[in-house]
């Protein structure tokens, strides 16, 4: 059976968090997120996409199972530390959509579904009249020592849809990693494309 894209919005988004929660949490583990998810905030931070007014959820199922999940907004939309370095290089910040996380489990990667991930999310923001998608990524030391041998960035495959990397547009996020015993802040770097 070919997997399923489809979109979500707002209330119907609801039932499916604790789903997406759980493929969060579980996806986000591995190297380079690192990320000792819990449920309580999955379900937060998924929760504001139900009362963002434009928020977009996508869904990859395989039959009745989802095995892969995006999300986006217009920046405007988002929280203030990811709007605040955009703000400060002087961009319009209501022009931005943003592209949050994009996730899928490993059986079901290069078929092509990132691609989708990536252009249904900016045709979204077109519908919106929005000029420009962006997205942030975690740094990690190539000598971080979870970084497994075979780890490939995905910076060949962003440069090839458009996007470029903004050394001088950088956020800081807390999370607990799955080796610490605390939170500690992660720096994320954005990555820009022009729309029109």
């Amino acid at each position: 059976m070919p997997l399923m894209l489809k979109s979500f919005f707002r209330d119907a988004i609801n039932p499916l968090i604790p789903q997406v929660a759980a493929l969060r949490i579980s996806i986000f583990r591995d190297f380079p997120y690192l990320y000792d998810g819990n449920e309580a905030y999955e379900r937060s931070y998924l929760g504001r996409y139900v009362s963002a007014q434009d928020g977009l959820l996508l869904l990859v199922f395989d039959g009745d199972k989802i095995v892969g999940a995006s999300t986006g907004l217009p920046l405007s939309q988002e929280m203030s530390n990811f709007k605040a370095p955009f703000a400060k290089q002087g961009y319009d910040i209501d022009q931005m959509y943003y592209c949050a996380e994009s996730i899928l489990l490993k059986a079901y990667r290069g078929q092509g579904v990132g691609i989708q991930f990536f252009e249904t999310r900016e045709a979204h923001a077109r519908s919106l009249g929005l000029n420009y998608s962006c997205f942030c990524a975690v740094d990690r030391p190539l000598d971080h020592p979870l970084r497994p041998r075979d780890y490939q960035a995905l910076d060949a495959f962003w440069q090839k849809r458009g996007y470029q990397k903004q050394e001088k547009l950088v956020c800081e996020l807390p999370w607990k990693d799955i080796d610490q015993a605390q939170e500690s802040i992660k720096t994320m770097t954005f990555w820009l494309k022009a729309l029109c």
